[in-house]
């Protein structure tokens, strides 16, 4: 059975001045899933996904939600997680849900929020006063509260420590187990990989790759590296040697056959004890596409 198509683009457009920001892109956006949009600073992910959310208008094409144009009341069916909102530092968490809550006729619950996002604990406490991990589980009830089919995350994970971007994580994927759209843009690779069921990454306006994390992996990255120490490379055979070179004190090699290249190193003597494989990875993916160099 075909998968239903919640949002698509055609040909969006959109130009500023004699710089265009996202240039004639067609996507489409499965009902059901959490698609990544991943891209450089200055890719025009930020400028597409403000076009989406009906901010911005585009300078030509279109965007449509369940195959129509959007219609004036598309802001209240949809949810938005910025990366930056201020909140009233007098109020209490509790009070704020309850304040965004009396904006939309139709709602879930305080409780149903608190409990969905773990803010029991910190209900009564003032916006100023709670964690940066706390506030942005507070954002993501706030984006929550109108019960919306399309969600937007932005960086929701920035600045978090390891801890509290694994909770912010768990919620999200019980929050996609509800059948929600999320639209997720992000510069953490891990993130992605961990959340998205699809990705799509851009890059000077358009989408230069599109697919499963699975799939980029396999598509646009090539074998695994060995790492060894340094010292090993003169007991390398010189077929392996061809392939390997010493990087910050380290031999590594590239390998498309494991087991060879592992039959290879046991005859060799290798201690593999000391050896760390390293799979390809998004981020392999998203540097092999867009290049290294730092964009600012």
């Amino acid at each position: 059975m075909q998968e239903r198509v919640i949002l698509e683009t055609i040909a969006v457009t959109k130009h500023y001045g004699a710089v265009t920001a996202v240039k004639d892109l067609t996507l489409e956006v499965p009902q059901g899933i959490c698609l990544g949009l991943l891209g450089p600073n200055g890719a025009g992910k930020t400028t597409l996904v403000e076009i989406i959310e009906g901010i911005i208008p585009p300078s030509s094409g279109q965007v449509l939600y369940l195959g129509r144009p959007r219609s004036t009341s598309f802001r209240e069916k949809i949810g938005i997680m910025f990366q930056q909102t201020a909140l009233l530092g007098f109020m209490s968490v509790e009070e704020t849900l309850r304040t965004f809550q009396s904006l939309y006729p139709q709602t879930l619950s305080v409780e149903a929020l608190i409990r969905l996002c773990h803010l029991d604990e910190i209900r009564k406490q003032m916006n100023d006063k709670i964690s940066g991990g706390q506030r942005q589980r507070l954002l993501l009830a706030l984006a929550l509260i109108n019960q919306p089919e399309l969600l937007f995350l932005d960086e929701p994970s920035t600045g978090l420590d390891p801890q509290a971007r694994r909770n912010l994580w768990d919620i999200v994927q019980n929050v996609k187990r509800e059948g929600k759209t999320i639209i997720l843009t992000t510069h953490s690779m891990e993130e992605a990989q961990q959340l998205c069921d699809l990705v799509a990454i851009m890059d000077h306006g358009c989408i230069i790759a599109h697919g499963t994390p699975g799939e980029l992996i396999a598509r646009h990255t090539k074998g695994i590296r060995i790492v060894l120490p340094a010292g090993c490379l003169h007991q390398l055979s010189p077929q392996i040697a061809a392939e390997a070179k010493v990087v910050d004190g380290r031999t590594i090699i590239r390998a498309n056959d494991m087991n060879q290249a592992m039959h290879a190193l046991v005859a060799a003597g290798i201690d593999l004890g000391r050896m760390r494989l390293e799979t390809p990875t998004l981020e392999t993916v998203f540097l092999n596409l867009t290049g290294r160099q730092l964009r600012d």
